[in-house]
């Protein structure tokens, strides 16, 4: 659970807002909370904080939409 408050974190810096860690099943896309600069600033900050890497080829807003499922994904890529 520790890693995905710390991604939730990011998440919510990145957002500027903590409603994704209230909810970490908000479509962040949807909601308006992030757009593709955003997502940018997300990747970077992940590589940043986290160590990992992921390519914005492999970023799909699709599977990628939630706190949740960004948590989970990137638990996979550990």
């Amino acid at each position: 659970m520790e890693f995905k408050n710390q991604v939730y974190g990011i998440i919510a810096e990145v957002c500027q807002d903590d409603v994704v860690k209230e909810n970490p099943e908000i479509a962040i896309f949807d909601e308006g909370l992030l757009d593709s600069f955003g997502t940018v600033e997300l990747l970077m900050a992940i590589e940043s904080q986290l160590g990992i890497t992921v390519p914005i080829t492999e970023f799909d807003r699709d599977v990628w939409d939630t706190p949740n499922h960004i948590a989970e994904q990137l638990a996979e890529m550990k």
